[in-house]
Order: structure tokens, then C-alpha cells, then sequence
């Protein structure tokens, strides 16, 4: 059990590392990895233009237990959009902010991507 714990946490630092270079190759300028507000933590900050995106890493090591993006339930997105906020107002420029989620599974062919910008809207 212990190691499943850890093979856990491995995948998802793994993933995380591999969620920055996929951004970064599409023109993406990650600012922060792992930036926290209190208790929350945003995997990885970047910067797409005049967007700040706040990316939340989903990774799976397959495609067995369901869509990684699904387990961004709703009490996580609060969660998210309020450290988000706290970024925001936290920057120099004014940038609009935006949520994406980027879904790493990994297959016998490799990692497969799945990134899916504005997976979600800040709340009014």
C-alpha cells in the first residue's frame, strides 16, 4: 500500500513536469509551479498572452478509472478560483484570469494530452 502511495505522488510530480514543457511548447510562459494561497495549492501558473491561467494537472497512469478532468468537482474549482483571485490581485499587470485543465494519461504509446482551456468560468 505504501508504495502505491508513493508511485502516486510520483505520477503527479512526473505529470506536473511534463504539463510544463507541453505549455511551454505551445508558447506558454509558466511562472509558478505548485503556488500556494493558504491552504491551496495551484499546480502550475502561466502566462498565455494577456491571460494568467491557472492549470490544474490531472494525471493518470491510465485511462481506466475515468477522465482525469472530471475530478475537478465544483468545491475544487471554488477552491481554485479563490487562490486564483488571490494571484491576481497579487501581480503587477492586470491580466485576466483563466482556468484550464491539462489531463496527462499515460499510455503504452506515451503520454496522451488532453487540455481543455477554460474548463471552468470564475464564479460571479
Amino acid at each position: 500500500e505504501r508504495t502505491k502511495m508513493a508511485e502516486h505522488l510520483t505520477t503527479g510530480v512526473n505529470g506536473e513536469q511534463l504539463a510544463c514543457q507541453w505549455l511551454q511548447q505551445r508558447g506558454m510562459q509558466v511562472l509558478h509551479r505548485n503556488w500556494r494561497h493558504g491552504r491551496e495549492e495551484l499546480d502550475i501558473v502561466a502566462r498565455d498572452g494577456r491571460f494568467l491561467v491557472i492549470v490544474e494537472v490531472k494525471t493518470r497512469s491510465s485511462a481506466r478509472h475515468g477522465n482525469p478532468e472530471d475530478s475537478v468537482g465544483e468545491a475544487k474549482q471554488r477552491k481554485l478560483m479563490k487562490a486564483g483571485e488571490a494571484l491576481v490581485l497579487s501581480m503587477e499587470e492586470d491580466l485576466e484570469l483563466r482556468f484550464d485543465v491539462l489531463s496527462i494519461t499515460h499510455s503504452p504509446a506515451g503520454p496522451q494530452y488532453l487540455h481543455i482551456p477554460n474548463a471552468f468560468y470564475p464564479l460571479p
